[in-house]
């Protein structure tokens, strides 16, 4: 069971758990950041195994590593206690601030501010989404893993994600859709070759790493992205229609399957024959999910 009044401690209390979430507070004044607990060898501090940001682009990182070269580090990490001394020597782990860690070893500084405060796995993994989100630091793909995690380890529903993170909870389905991209093409959003508006064009099409392909090769837009993808989705049905014995399923009942897929937040789809019957499937993973299903359904 998911700790309600965790959850809006973190919605309500973040800014005053690590300051105000700013993208450019590091090089603000002091005044606009909270106190340092202490100050520690940066070699006590190792990363988040769990953080859900990946990717560090080495220019970001040099341009912060001049900042704090200049001003210093002056948003303090947010960390927590090992328990125990690791291996090699670390005593606090990340929770928050992973970007700033590494821009400060950039800078050559051997000492580094930091916040300690003693929360449990979820919650650190919910801080580090939250700080990330509203700085917009997540790739896409790197947004839908962490929203994907705390749905699988700790039993969240989409609503109560975006209650966390102050989205739509049409924004939670629509991100977390991207995972069930092929690792090409995930790869090519991550890597900001293709956006994420492209890539869900491409979610219910049979080859999405061509079409990937051709939408960055010609410079497509959105529009044309989905435009493209129902072509192949119409041509897949001529061809199909010649085999008397397999349903076709035209644009419009793949676009059905969207809206119903983002209504309820699952996959969904639908069948239908040359009679006009036909079946909606809808897929769920826990009895939450499918109480959700039937909150929808009875309303």
């Amino acid at each position: 069971m998911v700790d309600n009044n965790a959850k809006n401690r973190l919605g309500r209390g973040l800014a005053a758990l690590i300051g105000d979430i700013d993208p450019n507070q590091e090089t603000k004044a002091e005044s606009t950041s909270p106190k340092a607990d202490l100050l520690t060898p940066i070699e006590f501090v190792r990363a988040n195994p769990n953080n859900p940001r990946r990717l560090f682009l080495d220019a970001e990182l040099q341009d912060l590593a001049n900042s704090i070269a200049e001003h210093g580090v002056v948003q303090p990490i947010l960390v927590r206690t090992i328990q125990g001394e690791d291996l090699a020597g670390a005593k606090y782990e990340i929770i928050a601030g992973e970007r700033r860690w590494r821009a400060a070893q950039k800078a050559g500084l051997h000492e580094i501010p930091v916040l300690v405060r003693e929360v449990a796995d979820r919650e650190a993994l919910e801080i580090a989404i939250i700080e990330n989100v509203q700085r917009s630091d997540l790739n896409p793909v790197e947004e839908a893993m962490g929203y994907q995690q705390l749905m699988d380890e700790y039993d969240y529903s989409q609503n109560e994600l975006a209650q966390i993170i102050g989205k739509s909870r049409s924004h939670v389905a629509n991100t977390l859709r991207l995972l069930k991209l092929p690792d090409e093409v995930r790869q090519m959003v991550a890597d900001g070759a293709l956006s994420a508006g492209h890539a869900r064009a491409l979610i219910t099409s049979d080859n999405p790493t061509e079409l990937a392909h051709t939408i960055i090769r010609d410079g497509l837009s959105v529009r044309q992205a989905e435009s493209l993808s129902q072509d192949a989705d119409h041509q897949r049905n001529r061809q199909s229609a010649s085999q008397p014995s397999e349903t076709v399923k035209n644009s419009d009942i793949v676009a059905l399957e969207t809206r119903l897929s983002d209504a309820l937040g699952l996959k969904v789809l639908v069948s239908y024959k040359k009679n006009g019957s036909g079946d909606v499937k809808v897929y769920y993973k826990n009895l939450e999910q499918l109480d959700a299903v039937c909150r929808h359904l009875e309303s």
